[in-house]
């Protein structure tokens, strides 16, 4: 950009390319968040702890989003089946326990709860027998003079 055509738009432009500079470079210094791969977890110097997950990973992420942990889940294939390890830092390891309590809690009872096609079909059943009970009181009745 030349300074002697300096315009209202040109400056516009250059002053919005600093801008985005300068937020990548403060993006780049910041240290990751919630879920991130083993290896950004690692690069927070920081030693790290990890627990065996076997449930959905999906209530998990919410329950520890909840809590603002930093945490990274690799899937490891044990006996035909597969499970999760869940790595966090050491200096998170009373939030982690708050939030693995609230999550088996949660997970648990998910698993109690009745599936909805359970309930239809109970559902069904007694409207069945119901409907057999009225036809049978209408049967007995027999002829009215």
């Amino acid at each position: 950009m030349k300074a002697s055509k300096l315009t209202a738009r040109g400056l516009a432009y250059v002053v919005r390319a600093v801008g985005r500079k300068i937020a990548k470079a403060h993006r780049a210094k910041q240290t990751p968040h919630g879920k991130q791969t083993v290896k950004k977890l690692m690069a927070h110097s920081a030693s790290t702890n990890s627990l065996e997950l076997s449930g959905d990973t999906k209530l998990f992420d919410r329950v520890a989003r909840k809590y603002g942990i930093d945490y990274s889940l690799k899937k490891v294939e044990q006996e035909g089946k597969s499970e999760y390890l869940v790595f966090f830092k050491a200096k998170d390891v009373d939030v982690m326990t708050a939030a693995f309590k609230e999550y088996t809690g949660v997970s648990l009872k998910k698993e109690q709860r009745q599936s909805i096609r359970k309930k239809l079909e109970q559902a069904k059943e007694r409207v069945a027998k119901h409907r057999e009970i009225t036809k049978e009181k209408t049967k007995d009745r027999g002829q009215v003079r």
